[in-house]
């Protein structure tokens, strides 16, 4: 496994990362077997299944060494009915932040990332709490999700005047969404702030498991309705072609979907969940690969008008309330 610095920092992190937002009985054979690859950074947050997803993951690497791991968990996302129990005010950010310490078993997170951007709260309340919970050495960075340029721009001299380390934004990314291409990333490539890529495989569309007509029982489009925009006729059959480059370049569609992801020089870790270990371990070997022009090329042409370049597409809930 390849490690990478995250952005113009000095924190490195595995060029594949272990996303743990679904929950299921064989989560602690995907985590180890995670660790067995190389993985040293994990991501979840403290909204994902009520806490549950914070606690299987401490559960599952109770037996590591801490200070060998890349803890990445986030806040925003609704944890409760109050008034306060979401968003990046003061108070949410303080208590979403001490309820995740306790389900993680942890004295810090490494990487504190705000989940999407709060239209309700000022930046300045936001960096400030933040702020607050570097030096008492709660969290070690920060880190941004689905934030467009304009926000990082603004937030970049907030969280410097308050001495927040802000390194790393985590977009939606892939082969067929690369919305923050023309914005997103050379905005942070100039404030030094680096990508864990998420959604490298598109709800799994791009691993190739998805034919026109068809939904596997037990795939993720059977039990959610986020990849069933995505599985359009013709968008499928394009994807298959892409069966071919694979095999070509000696790789399963899921590592050709993922090394694709990291050949862009401001992408660190590309963020990935999984069913079963196997799974994990074949993703891992992604890791390291270069794709040379010609595979690139062959993307391009195949996916064609399906590719997402648009980067109003970068989104964040309205205001409510």
């Amino acid at each position: 496994m390849d490690h990478r610095r995250l952005g113009a920092s000095g924190l490195s992190v595995s060029e594949i990362s272990y996303g743990n937002w679904l929950t299921h009985p064989d989560g602690a054979e995907c985590v180890q077997a995670a660790l067995d690859a190389g993985v040293t950074t994990f991501h979840t947050a403290a909204a994902w299944d009520g806490g549950a997803a914070e606690e299987n993951l401490a559960e599952a690497l109770s037996h590591v060494h801490r200070d060998d791991l890349v803890l990445c968990t986030g806040v925003f996302w609704p944890e409760g009915p109050g008034a306060n129990d979401a968003g990046l005010g003061r108070k949410h950010l303080v208590t979403s932040l001490h309820g995740s310490l306790r389900r993680l078993r942890t004295d810090y997170v490494d990487v504190y990332q705000l989940l999407r951007f709060d239209y309700r709260t000022p930046l300045e309340e936001t960096f400030l709490a933040l702020s607050d919970l570097v030096r008492q050495g709660k969290i070690l960075y920060a880190g941004t999700a689905e934030w467009t340029a304009e926000q990082l721009l603004e937030a970049r001299p907030i969280a410097d005047r308050h001495g927040v380390p802000l390194i790393a934004n985590q977009p939606h990314y892939s082969m067929l969404w690369r919305v923050a291409e023309a914005q997103v990333m050379p905005v942070c490539e100039r404030a030094g702030i680096g990508q864990f890529a998420s959604v490298p495989l598109a709800q799994g569309v791009l691993t190739g498991k998805y034919r026109p007509g068809e939904i596997p029982p037990g795939s993720r489009a059977a039990k959610s309705v986020e990849a069933r925009p995505l599985l359009l006729p013709d968008l499928l059959e394009r994807v298959g072609m892409l069966r071919g480059v694979a095999d070509d370049a000696g790789l399963t569609m899921a590592q050709l979907a993922l090394a694709w992801t990291l050949q862009h020089n401001t992408v660190a870790s590309v963020v990935t969940g999984a069913s079963t270990a196997a799974q994990v371990t074949e993703n891992a070997k992604a890791s390291g690969v270069v794709l040379d022009l010609d595979v690139l090329t062959r993307i391009d042409q195949l996916l064609g008008s399906f590719i997402q370049t648009d980067p109003r597409l970068t989104w964040s809930p309205p205001a409510t309330g």
